[in-house]
């Protein structure tokens, strides 16, 4: 069965896959969006930053547990046998930041502040649609390429290696 170089064809490397794109995508995404909720500036920064580690851990749940099953059985039913590989890339981007940027628009807030709070279900809509943007963006440009160029160098090396 041929398998493709820019993706995982392992569970180590579908750990170090799913570790790069979600370093990259919860270290650029959560700044951005902070940045627009409250201002650029360094000391918003900063707070962002002592965030981000529970963020991640929230998304590794998240991505486990929910988004991981929903994501199979949509995929299944909307991707076709003969699709092309940047299209099936492309679906499973769309579908993965649909479903976490759902979740992460609720959770995010409520992780930030350190408490529950109404006020993120209020704004919920104009809120997710700009966070989805935002991450769609990321992944498709930054945090995807930048996972598959590590995959397909190291299915390459392993090669050379065996050659």
């Amino acid at each position: 069965m041929y398998q493709e170089d820019r993706l995982p064809q392992n569970p180590k490397e579908g750990v170090l896959f799913m570790l790069i794109i979600s370093i990259l995508s919860v270290n650029m995404i959560a700044p951005i969006i902070v940045g627009m909720d409250r201002g650029f500036s360094v000391a918003h920064y900063v707070v962002t930053l002592k965030i981000i580690p529970f963020a991640w851990l929230a998304l590794m749940i998240l991505i486990r547990f929910i988004v991981k099953p929903i994501v199979g059985i949509l995929f299944k039913r909307l991707a076709g046998e003969t699709d092309g590989f940047n299209a099936r890339i492309l679906l499973n981007i769309v579908l993965n930041v649909s479903i976490i940027s759902f979740f992460m628009t609720i959770i995010g807030p409520w992780i930030g502040m350190g408490e529950i709070n109404v006020d993120t279900l209020q704004h919920f809509f104009p809120t997710w649609f700009r966070n989805f943007g935002i991450a769609f963006w990321v992944e498709l440009l930054f945090a995807q390429p930048i996972a598959r160029a590590v995959m397909k160098s190291i299915h390459v090396r392993n090669r050379l290696k065996t050659a």
